[in-house]
């Protein structure tokens, strides 16, 4: 791509233009020439973007959480993107991005962004564009963007590294989901939800995770100060 083919759609992104922002993404899927170049040229107008990651086992409902938070955000006034990451079938290499499909209600509101990004094979719950697609997204002007994660485990921590906060979703009935949060999820997590509170468990699902951070507080070496995190636990219908 030219420089002045560079330059020309830095500027639209720059002033909004979400058709030339969903093209440089496909682009960055894909691995395009000129692509990367054009993100190089978009840092200059981000850095303005909270991004929150939110993550956590398959089914936990992660994609209805994404849907109301932005729905709320949307109640303040405020513009939101979403990046949701859908895995790859390990057979044909399609992916169904049905995170769409439950986001139905977004699909008129100018003001919300989605785009859905299939893994392709990579680990780490999210895919080799996913940091790329939301910097575009916060040079285009979105105050807040979320990245949604494929169902991840305990070794799937990218997502720390590619959001501002780190929401970890969990739910009740699931297994022993306590215990393969425990060594990964829990130590990069900023907010953890238990979503699914009507189903029986949730109390046990709560207070598991409050005695596994209680434990996490302790200092690991002799003199170390006890980091006790707060208790904002809120409970919502």
């Amino acid at each position: 791509m030219a420089g002045d083919a560079v330059s020309e759609r830095v500027a639209k992104i720059a002033a909004g233009d979400l058709v030339a922002a969903a093209a440089l993404m496909r682009a960055l899927d894909d691995e395009l020439p000129g692509a990367r170049e054009a993100l190089r040229a978009l840092y200059a107008h981000g850095g303005r973007a909270f991004i929150v990651g939110v993550t956590g086992a398959p089914g936990v409902g992660k994609s209805t959480l994404v849907d109301a938070l932005v729905t709320a955000a949307r109640a303040r006034g405020e513009r939101a993107a979403v990046v949701a990451v859908d895995p790859s079938s390990p057979f044909s290499g399609g992916a169904l991005l049905g995170d769409r499909v439950r986001m139905q209600r977004h699909a008129t509101d100018p003001g919300v962004f989605i785009r859905s990004l299939a893994t392709r094979g990579q680990h780490g719950g999210l895919s080799r564009s996913t940091a790329a697609a939301a910097a575009v997204l916060d040079a285009a002007g979105f105050p807040l963007v979320f990245i949604e994660t494929v169902g991840a485990g305990q070794a799937e921590l990218d997502v720390a590294d590619a959001a501002d906060a780190v929401v970890v979703v969990t739910a009740p009935g699931l297994g022993d989901e306590i215990q393969a949060l425990k060594a990964g999820l829990l130590e990069i997590a900023d907010v953890l939800v238990v979503n699914k509170a009507d189903r029986d468990g949730a109390d046990r699902a709560e207070a598991d995770l409050t005695t596994m951070l209680s434990l996490a507080a302790h200092p690991s070496r002799p003199g170390e100060p006890r980091r006790q995190p707060p208790d904002t636990s809120v409970r919502m219908s």
